[in-house]
């Protein structure tokens, strides 16, 4: 099991931006400095607590401050961009990370950001494969182009100088293009059979139930199988809540309760989720009452906290009723004690994912 590092930060509302900014910031080049092989970063526009509002642009400011982390968008909300300005962003940003770009990629999940791009009551998964087939069509293509779709037209057939360069796009450094990944929120996805028939990989939300993330894999073979591509359990990755600390008392304070900065972040999620009519994310049965979904049951069933050994014991156990996958994801939160959050990543890195490795025989 490799060790990644996933963040759709959502900070108090009252924290200074720009230190959020270089808090976020600081914790992916831990992440390099501790060993991470990856990191997925998300974005939204009108949530003043998830404060990244371009993956993209945040993650070119890590170009030259990491070399080894391979760096992923978590995700491109692809309806609210136009195609093209997309694959060209892409491509810059591939290549300016050598080839390091994972591109992660949805329809969007949060309402307000639809609503002020216009497309709330727009099939949206409509909206997101028409985008994405754009986007590999520009970079797999020539000029003109020449695109027409239900939501965009795109080409440069009457402007096209092909001798001097222009009408012509940038294409990424990964060819044909960089890895594709999707973020996987719903039970039994039928997303993830269309995404693995296309050859791309789930990510597995961490504000799932373990036995909802276990029903992603049959899907993913689902789809793998549709198309005769071999199945890679090491191609899954999942997205888990996880607070390591020196001792029991301190990893409950700071992750167990609703005053801690994990208690903010799923209190936050929660909102969004009932306010969106999809609080049974959050349940391990589907036939429990709403109201029996409180801030307590959550971080007691989804968030994993505890001493090195404790966490190590937790993790086998969410395995087990997972099955295996690839990279385990640890979830970003807000870095209310930058020094105990520093701590937990070191513990993760240093001594929890070995054991782990260790105890699978891996």
């Amino acid at each position: 099991m490799k060790l990644g590092y996933f963040t759709m930060p959502l900070h108090p509302k009252d924290r200074d931006y720009g230190t959020t900014l270089r808090e976020d910031r600081a914790a992916i080049l831990l992440a390099e400095e501790l060993g991470f092989v990856e990191a997925y970063i998300g974005e939204h526009v009108t949530d003043i607590c998830e404060t990244i509002t371009s993956c993209l642009i945040f993650i070119a400011s890590l170009a030259s401050a990491t070399s080894r982390i391979r760096l992923g968008s978590a995700t491109v909300n692809l309806p609210n961009a136009h195609p093209a300005a997309v694959a060209a962003q892409v491509a810059m940003v591939d290549t300016m990370l050598d080839g390091r770009f994972i591109f992660g990629i949805s329809q969007g999940g949060l309402l307000s950001d639809a609503e002020m791009f216009g497309n709330l009551d727009n099939d949206r998964v409509e909206m997101f494969v028409e985008a994405i087939d754009h986007i590999i069509a520009l970079w797999t293509g020539e000029p003109p182009y020449k695109r027409a779709g239900k939501y965009w037209t795109l080409g440069t057939e009457r402007t096209l100088l092909r001798d001097i360069g222009q009408g012509v796009m940038v294409k990424p450094l990964q060819k044909p293009h960089p890895p594709i990944v999707v973020t996987v929120t719903a039970p039994f996805s039928k997303g993830v059979v269309s995404a693995a028939s296309r050859g791309w990989d789930p990510i597995s939300a961490n504000f799932l139930q373990p036995n909802w993330v276990a029903s992603h894999f049959p899907m993913y073979r689902q789809g793998c199988d549709s198309v005769g591509r071999k199945v890679e359990p090491a191609n899954w990755r999942v997205a888990k809540s996880i607070f390591v600390a020196d001792d029991e008392a301190t990893a409950k304070r700071y992750a167990k309760s609703a005053g801690g900065p994990y208690g903010h972040y799923f209190n936050n999620l929660h909102r969004k989720l009932v306010s969106s009519k999809r609080a049974e994310l959050f349940k391990h049965d589907r036939t429990l009452p709403d109201d029996a979904v409180t801030l307590d049951y959550i971080l007691d069933t989804l968030v994993i906290a505890g001493t090195v050994d404790s966490v190590v014991d937790q993790l086998l156990a969410f395995r087990e009723k997972t099955g295996a996958f690839g990279t385990l994801l640890y979830a970003g939160h807000d870095w209310a004690d930058p020094a105990l959050a520093r701590r937990s990543m070191e513990l993760m890195a240093t001594r929890v994912l070995p054991a782990v490795n260790k105890a699978l025989g891996e």
